[in-house]
């Protein structure tokens, strides 16, 4: 819209619900601005948004149709920095992208003390396209450029202010008190020339910069991005800012970059995790559903590393935590753990001292049940064993509130089993949460048969404030992300039995993009974990092992030594700190056990590595779309993103399989299932037969059946 106060002409943007910039918007932008510029009553203008944010960046969805070309963002950006009256941004929200490269252009920019600003481009697989390069290393040090421009952060109003991004900083939440100080600020500067407020006139910050400020950000980024190539992209566009002769010249370096990084496979997988995060939180039963349950207090039994995260994350949600266990030691050990992480939190700057002292008054600790009386959830979090929990469950019914929700932190035991122990197995429900609780983003909602909308409607709002991304599974053994990642485990193992070493095979997958290998991240749960979760199931005993199924004792024989992983200093690998190294002993062990077990070591390579693991992702996957238990391809792809470390920039292992094409993923694994008649699981699942067969790709597949999917879903 556009109005005229005393002179000075507000432009503002209403284009919920993120102001995104899309067509209309820029086509007002130019209109509107243009009339400013030409009213002989207009002094100054203030472009500014309603609603919730100043633009967020472009409207991604263009991307697509090619839409976003028509008026592109550069032109009206230079329309406006051209202009011959001085423009102040006015940002609430969060400038982010395209908004804030809008913000670069303006002459003068303001912020409430609540802003946001970012370039987070890169995360999608792109670099600012709008000047964003350009124009920043202007008017900050280029390598506070550098940092805003790779690494897809965002900085608050107080550094912005201190970095000389915005010009004045308004004390106050109000977007009233914004839009009258932006009016105020532009009468200000109504009179002054603009020739030297215009960036793209202005030198780089600093003067000439020395090739190793960009050699170092390209090392950094090797190691905190490691296989992105827009991180990378974005360091080449900065540096081109600063040896070009002149900015039309590094805007078409900017252009050319920004297009390289657009027709690259990561780009485009990039975007399709960008929305399949925001897809996942779309549950078709939760629209009718009651409101969330307001959550004050939360009660976690087990004070192990688990228990102890998972009561850091309620605490620094500001919500009142009682950790719970038996023994003293171990309740010692939890209470120790949530300190020690509060405390890293200041050193760090995350937490101020005076938040610290207060997550701390919100927190206590107790060896009995009891003081959970008064609280809305539980959190259960304690050894995987079916007997414990079910007696956890009926102690916490009988002294919880009828309203208090249960949940269990069960990574693979049925939630109906544990559910029946108790008289409100509508108020039961899983909350998986990964190791380290509270460093891990992914939170599994896993719904019992008997969950009511109102307990998974409370447990799925709880992402929020706890920092997670939640994805409503099933319930099943292992769920969605433990069960596909047991296949992808007992391959590494067999591959290990057969002639790799551990180092190869982590290596492999390392490579390929995995935030670390299979039996280093065994190493890093505990391998006592999956020794439990095998002799529940009766695998460790012969005598009570399925015939006929292949199985290799190697792991077990690694925890019946005593090599139980990191903890233990000791597992597949030997550890010094946090450093690992290959352990001859473990060499040895494996030489003896392929002898007595009758295997001749063979040669494998690292494309059969990748192929054996992530096809056993795959195939599972497919099952579980098959059985209902995930509501879509791409929340089994978020579990694996944000759970396993699956590299970002391939999408996930279902949006992987459409990419390498499924005719190639079936006939790798018909060749598995010839190779290994006696591992199940290589039996392919019959909807990747389906596609494969016919030549359809999942995603264009489950876009046609999404509808009919849901209803028939587990979910």
């Amino acid at each position: 819209t556009y109005e005229v106060e005393g002179g000075v002409a507000i432009l503002t943007i209403n284009n919920p619900p993120v102001n995104a910039l899309g067509f209309p918007v820029r086509t007002g932008l130019i209109e509107h601005s243009a009339k400013a510029f030409n009213d002989p009553a207009v002094k100054a203008v203030v472009i500014i948004a309603a609603g919730r944010s100043f633009p967020v960046g472009a409207d991604v969805t263009e991307f697509a149709t090619g839409k976003s070309m028509e008026k592109p963002l550069p032109e009206v950006i230079d329309a406006i920095e051209q202009g011959s009256k001085p423009v102040v941004a006015a940002v609430h929200g969060t400038a982010l992208g395209g908004g804030l490269e809008v913000a670069l252009g303006c002459h003068y920019r303001l912020g409430l003390v609540s802003a946001k600003f970012g370039l987070p481009e890169v995360l999608i697989g792109i670099i600012p396209g709008a000047g964003g390069t350009q124009r920043l290393p202007r008017l900050i040090p280029v390598d506070k450029a550098l940092e805003l421009c790779t690494k897809g952060m965002h900085i608050s109003a107080s550094k912005a202010a201190k970095l000389g991004l915005i010009d004045r900083m308004v004390d106050s939440k109000d977007w009233s008190v914004l839009r009258s100080s932006a009016i105020n600020f532009a009468r200000e500067v109504a009179s002054k020339p603009i020739d030297d407020r215009r960036l793209c006139s202005r030198p780089i910050v600093g003067g000439p910069v020395p090739d190793s400020v960009f050699d170092k950000a390209r090392a950094d980024l090797a190691r905190s991005h490691r296989g992105w190539i827009s991180p990378q992209a974005a360091v080449k566009a900065v540096q081109a800012a600063t040896k070009v002769s002149s900015f039309q010249e590094g805007m078409d370096e900017e252009q050319n970059i920004f297009m390289e990084c657009f027709v690259d496979p990561q780009s485009a997988a990039l975007r399709y995790a960008f929305f399949a995060e925001r897809e996942a939180n779309k549950i078709p039963e939760l629209k009718t559903a009651p409101p969330p349950m307001k959550i004050n207090s939360c009660g976690v039994i087990g004070a192990g590393t688990m228990g102890a995260g998972i009561a850091v994350c309620f605490l620094q949600a500001g919500i009142r935590t009682t950790l719970i266990d038996v023994k003293q030691d171990m309740l010692e050990r939890g209470v120790g753990y949530v300190k020690k992480t509060i405390e890293s939190a200041v050193r760090k700057g995350q937490m101020s001292v005076e938040q610290a002292a207060g997550v701390q008054q919100l927190f206590n600790a107790s060896l009995s049940t009891q003081d959970l009386s008064g609280v809305d959830i539980v959190v259960e979090a304690v050894f995987e064993g079916m007997d414990l929990k079910k007696k956890i469950f009926k102690e916490c019914d009988a002294i919880c509130p009828p309203h208090c929700i249960l949940a269990t932190n069960t990574s693979t035991l049925n939630i109906d089993v544990i559910a029946d122990s108790t008289s409100r197995p509508d108020k039961v429900i899983g909350m998986h949460f990964f190791s380290p609780a509270n460093i891990m983003k992914l939170l599994e909602v896993v719904k019992g048969a008997k969950s009511s909308p109102s307990t998974i409607n409370t447990a799925f709002s709880l992402a929020g404030p706890l920092k997670k991304v939640a994805v409503l599974v099933g319930n099943c053994d292992g769920f969605v992300g433990n069960r596909m990642i047991a296949n992808y485990g007992a391959e590494a193992v067999f591959m290990v039995e057969e002639g790799a070493t551990p180092a190869q095979v982590d290596g492999a997958l390392f490579e390929y993009g995995m935030a670390m290998g299979p039996l280093t991240m065994s190493d890093l749960a505990g391998l006592d974990i999956g020794y439990r979760i095998r002799s529940e199931k009766g695998l460790v005993d012969p005598k009570t092992r399925p015939k006929g199924l292949r199985y290799t004792e190697l792991p077990d024989k690694l925890c019946e030594m005593g090599r139980l992983g990191q903890k233990t200093q000791a597992g597949w690998y030997r550890y010094e700190g946090r450093s690992k190294k290959d352990d001859p002993s473990v060499l040895q062990m494996l030489d003896q056990h392929r002898s007595t077990a009758g295997v001749t070591p063979r040669a494998i390579t690292n494309d059969e590595i990748i192929e054996r693991t992530i096809y056993g992702l795959v195939n599972e996957g497919f099952k579980i779309l098959e059985e209902g238990v995930a509501l879509r391809p791409s929340d089994i792809d978020i579990c694996y993103l944000y759970g396993y470390g699956f590299p970002r920039y391939r999408g996930g292992p279902m949006y992987y399989a459409d990419q390498v094409g499924l005719k190639n993923v079936y006939d790798a694994i018909l060749r598995f299932q010839a190779a290994q008649p006696d591992v199940p699981y290589w039996a392919p699942s019959p909807l990747l037969k389906e596609l494969a067969e016919s030549g359809k790709s999942l995603s264009k597949y489950w876009k046609k059946r999404e509808k009919a999917a849901s209803q028939n879903s587990k979910l």
